[in-house]
């Protein structure tokens, strides 16, 4: 109830002042009026006066009496009017302007505000938004909302499916079975069962413990936003913060990191690590495109209105439209977007090279995305790349085993 007694007042004060400046307005005219009848009339006894002493003629008399009377009539009707005017119409105005100020303002912030609710300082909304980010969906409610509207691969053929169920059986009998696990996860996504793939691969995570490496958690991190159709669950922000403590200025990491943050609603947070992510990446990198058009508005939400995207040569700009349909993607755009990224991912490999902890990431991911041939070539073509470094080869074996195509 104070709000609106203050809001109230505050309307009739501003309402008080546009009708006192209009009055003094009308009180200057009215006055300039007066003023001038009085000279007018000073005229005419001044013209008496040279008269009587012979300057001026009875005819130049006359003739100058005429045009001062003349002048006399206009300033007095001038004045009349005015008066009136105030005296007339001044009530009505007043009521005018009052009715316009007070309630245009209260209808105003009905439209715009929010009545009904108080006020909100920004650590209070920060404190909602951390509660928001503790509530929000798990991983396995995520995959649930959005399990219909990822992409579907064709119909396995039924011998195929008698083959993933001896496997479930074996791998349920040997849960420490690295091989059985990678199988699993690669397979499980070839059918769509990308709920499934998470789970295995969550499971050779955890098997695997302190040796698991930054691709293993990588991977991870992939089919648990791609199974949730681009959202990162609490699940995959822990597996995420483990990727940072291990690899702090891993791109694929730093990425996901300011994703979480921008879906938690604290575009402050995300905007800095998206904006350095930029900076420090290459062109090609795969999340470049996709940070280059969500970015932007970020920055909006976060009250950077002066943020220039970073220039590439021969990059086209973004044009809003660009912008709008980052924010409204659909779970399975986002799946898609994904990717996109790996493919990306191996269009930067392909073209630069890169080190072998990228080409082992790629070849794992596209494994348990089923993917399985181009992840045999890229897989070929990385121990070409890498012939003579054991210490690279070693990891290119392991990440083939891991997608299921070692040799």
């Amino acid at each position: 109830m104070l709000f609106w007694i203050i809001s109230v007042a505050m309307a009739l004060v501003v309402a008080s002042l546009l009708i006192g400046a209009l009055r003094a307005a009308r009180l200057h005219d009215v006055t300039a009026a007066n003023s001038d009848i009085a000279v007018y009339k000073d005229q005419l006894t001044e013209v008496e006066r040279d008269l009587a002493r012979g300057i001026l003629t009875e005819a130049e008399a006359e003739a100058v009496r005429i045009e001062v009377s003349r002048r006399l009539l206009e300033a007095d009707n001038r004045s009349s009017d005015r008066e009136f005017d105030q005296t007339g119409q001044s009530g009505p105005g007043i009521a005018i302007v009052a009715l316009v100020v007070v309630v245009g303002g209260i209808t105003t912030y009905a439209w715009l505000g929010a009545p009904g609710y108080g006020d909100m300082p920004m650590q209070a909304r920060l404190a909602a938004l951390e509660v928001a980010r503790a509530d929000r969906p798990a991983q396995v409610a995520a995959e649930a909302e959005v399990v219909d509207q990822l992409p579907k691969p064709e119909a396995p053929d039924p011998a195929f499916l008698t083959l993933m169920a001896q496997l479930r059986s074996a791998v349920a009998e040997r849960p420490d079975d690295i091989q059985g696990l990678t199988f699993l996860a690669q397979y499980e996504a070839r059918i769509g069962r990308f709920a499934q793939a998470r789970e295995a691969q969550e499971q050779i995570v955890a098997v695997k413990g302190n040796s698991a490496t930054v691709v293993d958690r990588l991977t991870l991190i992939d089919i648990m936003v791609f199974a949730a159709g681009g959202y990162v669950s609490p699940e995959a922000e822990a597996v995420l913060r483990d990727i940072l403590r291990q690899a702090p200025e891993n791109g694929a990491a730093r990425y996901y990191l300011g994703l979480v943050e921008a879906q938690a609603g604290r575009a402050d947070r995300a905007f800095p690590i998206w904006a350095r992510l930029l900076e420090d990446s290459p062109p090609n990198a795969p999340w470049v495109p996709v940070v280059r058009a969500e970015i932007l508005a970020v920055a909006f939400a976060a009250g950077v209105t002066n943020y220039k995207l970073p220039v590439i040569s021969g990059l086209p700009a973004l044009r809003p439209e660009d912008i709008e349909a980052a924010d409204e993607m659909t779970p399975q755009e986002r799946a898609e977007m994904i990717q996109g990224m790996v493919g990306r991912l191996a269009d930067r490999l392909a073209i630069e090279g890169g080190p072998p902890e990228d080409w082992a990431r790629l070849i794992s991911t596209l494994g348990v995305l089923g993917d399985t041939q181009r992840a045999r070539a890229i897989a070929a073509e990385a121990s070409s790349v890498f012939a003579g470094n054991a210490a690279a080869l070693e990891l290119i074996a392991r990440a083939s085993a891991q997608a299921g195509i070692a040799q």
